[in-house]
């Protein structure tokens, strides 16, 4: 290649290839594309790709083993809702039965609805803290609380008290955002898998604090049914078979501890309530550790028989505890 000269500037002057040269050229060019094809034979393979499966997480058995001769089921009653919970909980045999130091621990109340606490809508805020200070006590490393709310979770969590009456029990407030889920297997007749707040994949012991009151759907919120606040999705998807996922539910959420609030119970118009007419003050706290034995319990703040709420049934069926709770080891106590 020459340059020639063009005043002040040079421009490029290429000279033509020959036929040898042209020939060269298109060898080589022939020379690599086989080699690539001989490399594609080589690496090919009949076997199908290997596509990585992803396998849910499950939930772990949140239940201790437990002595055989302490009460199963307490019941106090008093005016002092910090006095019922402390109470109970001594009649189980103490909060160290169930915590243990270093635990890591999770509150799930119920805070489904933009309600204050007279509305008797979401679990009492003085029930909460008493259990989070009994928690702490016991050395809990941390202690969480948490709820999936179906109005807005801060205006929730404020309006109840119970974010503020938490935090001032040394209790952290988790407020599920939309990447707060984890897909988890949940073994159920109708919930297969389901996003779970990501909360109980990642501590120790799991105590449910749910209130009493009326659902319009299937006639009562107490506990079993409480643990709707575990999950995210399209929850009302589950209505149309309610008894058999609020089972599946306790199924595959086994509580450490359920701590039942009927202090104030909501009667009529639930799950949301609203007004104070639909409220009666019981001033109770039931405890112990058989989800279905306390919901039994705890109809008769609602004028109902067991006979009338189906999931009670499919609980025992499923080995969820008893619906005759006569059968349990029974505290009772008075408190003022």
């Amino acid at each position: 290649m020459a340059k020639k000269r063009e005043g002040s500037k040079y421009r490029r002057v290429v000279a033509p290839r020959t036929r040898r040269e042209f020939l060269r050229d298109l060898g080589a060019t022939a020379a690599a594309a086989g080699g690539f094809t001989a490399l594609g034979f080589l690496t090919y393979s009949e076997e199908p790709v290997r596509r990585v499966v992803e396998v849910a997480a499950q939930l772990k058995d949140f239940r201790v083993e437990l002595p055989a001769v302490l009460p199963q089921l307490a019941v106090v009653r008093g005016a002092d809702p910090e006095a019922l919970v402390r109470e109970a909980l001594h009649l189980l045999g103490g909060i160290q039965r169930f915590i243990a130091k270093g635990d890591r621990v999770l509150i799930k109340p119920n805070v489904g609805w933009d309600r204050q606490p007279e509305q008797a809508a979401n679990t009492n805020p003085q029930v909460v803290a008493a259990v989070a200070r009994l928690c702490r006590e016991a050395g809990a490393e941390q202690v969480l609380v948490t709820d999936v709310s179906l109005n807005d979770p801060k205006r929730s969590f404020f309006r109840s008290g119970i974010e503020e009456a938490a935090l001032a029990a040394g209790a952290e407030v988790k407020l599920p955002g939309s990447n707060d889920f984890i897909d988890t297997d949940m073994q159920g007749e109708l919930l297969k898998t389901w996003p779970v707040a990501r909360y109980y994949h990642e501590v120790d012991k799991v105590i449910n604090i749910p209130i009493v009151k009326h659902h319009s759907l299937c006639g009562c919120t107490l506990a079993m049914k409480n643990l709707y606040g575990v999950i995210g999705g399209r929850r009302n998807q589950l209505h149309q078979k309610i008894h058999t996922s609020i089972v599946d539910l306790a199924h595959a959420v086994k509580p450490t501890l359920t701590v039942m609030d009927a202090v104030r119970v909501l009667k009529h118009n639930g799950p949301t309530g609203g007004s104070l007419q639909d409220v009666v003050r019981e001033n109770t706290v039931i405890a112990g550790v058989d989800q279905v034995a306390i919901d039994a319990y705890s109809l008769k703040y609602l004028d109902l028989e067991p006979e009338q709420v189906p999931f009670l049934a499919l609980g025992e069926q499923r080995g969820l505890g008893t619906v005759d709770w006569r059968q349990l080891r029974l505290k009772e106590s008075q408190l003022g």
